[in-house]
C-alpha cells in the first residue's frame, strides 16, 4: 500500500478524484465525462479495476471543454483538434527552452571551465573538408 499523503500534497496531475466528483466540480454530468473519455478528449488515469481517476488538471480540461463548446460554439472534432494542437505547441515550447538552455550552455562553455570547441559561424559559400588520419583515408580504398 503506498503512503498517505495530505490534500495539500496533491497537485493538479495527481489523479484521484473520482467521476462523481469531477463531474460535480466541472459543472457536467457524469455521463458527459465517460462520453468525452470515450471520444478521446479528457481522457483520465484508470486503476487497476478499470475506474476513472481524474486530476485537477483534468478538470480544468472539462471546463475549457464546456466553455468552448457552450461559449463558442465550437464541435467536439474541434475541441479534440483544439486540445491536440495546444498539447503539441506546449510541447514545442519546452524543447525550445531547453534548447536555448542547451545553446547558452555551449556558447559559455570555456568560461565555465568546460573543455569543448567553439561555435563558429560558416557562410554557405564555404566548403568544408573534413580531416581523416592517413591510416582511415588508406583503409577506404
Amino acid at each position: 500500500m503506498s503512503p498517505r499523503r495530505d490534500v495539500g500534497d496533491l497537485g493538479p496531475d495527481d489523479s484521484v478524484l473520482v467521476i462523481s466528483v469531477a463531474a460535480e466540480l466541472s459543472g457536467l454530468h457524469a455521463q458527459t465525462l465517460r462520453t468525452y473519455d470515450r471520444l478521446g478528449i479528457v481522457t483520465p488515469e484508470r486503476t487497476s479495476g478499470g475506474g476513472r481517476r481524474y486530476s485537477l488538471r483534468d478538470v480544468a480540461l472539462l471546463r475549457e471543454v464546456q466553455r468552448l463548446s457552450q461559449d463558442e460554439g465550437v464541435n467536439l472534432a474541434g475541441i479534440k483538434r483544439i486540445i491536440e494542437l495546444t498539447n503539441q505547441v506546449d510541447a514545442l515550447q519546452s524543447r525550445v527552452r531547453e534548447l536555448v538552455d542547451e545553446l547558452a550552455e555551449l556558447r559559455a562553455g570555456p568560461a565555465r571551465g568546460r573543455v569543448g570547441g567553439e561555435l563558429v559561424h560558416v557562410p554557405r559559400s564555404t566548403s568544408v573538408v573534413v580531416w581523416r588520419p592517413r591510416h582511415e583515408r588508406e583503409d577506404r580504398r
